[in-house]
């Protein structure tokens, strides 16, 4: 089934180079269905990036899903058109009184930022807050996982001594839990982080479990119990080439990068990156739609 998105989106012409199935407002219309209804605050700072990538992945389901996209109204993003954002983004304020099945809460450039100190951290709080009684499950990448954890459970981050940046395996630690139902017991997901949660802070909180967790990364995916909330630190969205275009900004700017880790063949960076975490990436979001938003979810959402 199709992505319900505007029909001026210019993802949509992407995707459908891609043979992935986007349907705009005029044919949503004449569907005598009801989509699941996804809203993504995206933090990230190219936001038709992140667009993009997140597309990609909720296309990998047969359920009709219709996409809003939320921005903060307490901050001004220098790296997107603010024409873009006036055409296809909505703010807080207007869309509070709506309810969702799913909202994805993305990462953002701010970690080595407190989160008190982050510009629109209150209004993230109050977005946060909104979500109980609004939104069936939300799901937090990256820093959005970090500041979820922070707070809804007073878990602090702390400084890595060195960037985490790369693609790092982890082992499935609960493969009862439907979210990684299909999982091999291990898989591949991007990091690119200077920060982190401390492994012991979750383990120890009992609303979460655990679902997978790596030698090198930590955990990289929690929950509680049935899924309203749900947090993955990595970045599994992310595309081929996306940790290689932060590689070369980095570098051109001069600033302490080293080569991503288990990323390039022969760890060349003139050479075609692995992909290798496509698969669990489109598994984990596609688990997502399914066992925590369209099973759960009411018919009538208002």
């Amino acid at each position: 089934m199709p992505i319900k998105v505007q029909s001026d989106l210019p993802a949509k012409g992407i995707l459908e180079n891609e043979n992935i199935f986007v349907m705009d407002e005029y044919r949503a219309m004449h569907q005598d269905i009801r989509p699941l209804r996804i809203c993504i605050l995206n933090l990230m700072p190219v936001k038709q990036d992140t667009e993009l990538q997140l597309l990609r992945v909720l296309s990998n389901t047969p359920l009709h899903i219709e996409v809003s996209f939320m921005k903060m109204n307490s901050h001004v993003s220098l790296n997107t058109p603010i024409q873009h954002l006036n055409r296809f983004y909505n703010t807080f304020d207007e869309l509070r009184n709506r309810r969702f099945d799913g909202l994805i809460i993305t990462g953002a450039p701010v970690e080595q930022i407190s989160f008190e100190k982050v510009d629109y951290w209150p209004e993230l709080c109050e977005i946060m807050e909104w979500t109980k009684g609004h939104v069936t499950s939300t799901l937090h990448i990256c820093w959005g996982a970090q500041a979820g954890l922070h707070y809804h459970y007073g878990m602090e981050k702390v400084m890595l001594p060195e960037k985490l940046f790369g693609v790092f395996e982890h082992k499935v630690m609960n493969r009862k839990i439907p979210l990684v139902r299909g999982f091999d017991d291990y898989f591949y997901i991007p990091h690119s982080r200077h920060t982190a949660v401390r492994n012991e802070d979750i383990h120890a909180c009992p609303e979460l479990t655990v679902l997978a967790e790596s030698g090198e990364a930590g955990v990289c995916l929690c929950m509680t119990e049935g899924g309203r909330q749900i947090f993955v630190m990595g970045h599994p969205e992310y595309d081929r080439y996306t940790l290689h275009n932060e590689y070369i900004r980095d570098k051109e700017k001069g600033l302490p990068i080293k080569l991503p880790q288990n990323y390039y063949p022969d760890d060349d960076d003139t050479k075609r990156p692995w992909l290798q975490w496509r698969s669990h990436s489109n598994n984990l979001y596609s688990n997502w739609l399914n066992y925590y938003v369209y099973q759960v979810t009411p018919y009538v959402l208002e």
